[in-house]
């Protein structure tokens, strides 16, 4: 009498091994690759920095845009007009003294 053990066919081993590489394979794509979820969350932090420029950008735009209100013609702020004369063009007034 012979024993004849039941061993799985070379064909069910080279499936089994085949799936495992492209689960493998998707895996990895699914967390490293162009759409995975590491440069999902480089994108995201991306994202937040540049909406905190845009913030930073909009709060300096709104106050030259303030500033440039307050020298206009129909709004003349006598006191930023003489900041602005003082620091850009250097003027002092005859009763002062400069000390550099």
């Amino acid at each position: 009498m012979s024993t004849s053990r039941n061993r799985p066919t070379f064909g069910v081993l080279v499936f089994f091994v085949l799936c495992f590489a492209l689960g493998t394979y998707f895996t990895f794509a699914a967390v490293q690759g162009d759409y995975g979820l590491f440069r999902r969350v480089q994108i995201n932090a991306e994202a937040d920095a540049l909406r905190a420029e845009l913030d930073s950008l909009n709060r300096t735009l709104a106050e030259l845009e303030n500033k440039t209100h307050r020298l206009s013609d129909d709004y003349l702020d006598l006191d930023l007009l003489d900041e602005q004369a003082r620091s850009v063009l250097g003027l002092v007034r005859a009763d002062e003294i400069v000390i550099r």
